[in-house]
């Protein structure tokens, strides 16, 4: 992620400064993840009953959020890099590419489709769930936060 590049007022030197903390560079993303939560929140993607319709195959509705999710990012990831799309600011955009490590994938995943099974929320939509009256996912949100500091705390000892 980029920083936003603001000037400092009163700067004469032209000199620039890599800041989030310029209004309109934490302006965007706030507006970008608010319209994200209402996407989401209206699309019943951070529903928890469509979430155990899912993980009980008793609908397709979750299945086709994902497929069409991977499919957009795969199309997106093509075209970046055929066309050398920069990002807003007119850096370049840095795709890395990883080997596939499947016991990481596997753990890793396995790992987190229980905790989105068991509370009905995988992170992404815990801000969505919250803001639309769900009190009961601040717990959810504690421990998201509580095992990403374990997470942050044990990473050098774990396999990587």
């Amino acid at each position: 992620m980029t920083l936003a590049t603001y000037r400092e007022p009163g700067d004469a030197t032209g000199s620039r400064t890599e800041s989030m903390s310029a209004p309109r560079g934490v302006a965007r993303f706030v507006l970008v993840g608010a319209y994200l939560g209402l996407v989401l929140t209206k699309a019943e993607v951070v529903s928890w009953y469509r979430i155990q319709e899912m993980f009980r195959f008793e609908a397709f509705h979750m299945y086709g959020v994902i497929g069409a999710a991977v499919a957009t990012a795969a199309v997106s990831i093509l075209l970046i890099r055929r066309f050398g799309i920069r990002t807003i600011d007119g850096d370049d955009v840095e795709i890395a590419t990883k080997e596939p490590l499947w016991r990481r994938g596997l753990f890793g995943g396995t790992l987190f489709g229980l905790g989105w099974a068991l509370t009905g929320a995988c992170p992404g939509p815990i801000a969505a769930l919250i803001g639309a009256g769900s009190t009961g996912y601040l717990v959810v949100l504690v421990g998201a936060v509580i095992g990403t500091m374990l997470y942050g705390g044990t990473r050098h000892r774990l396999p990587h």
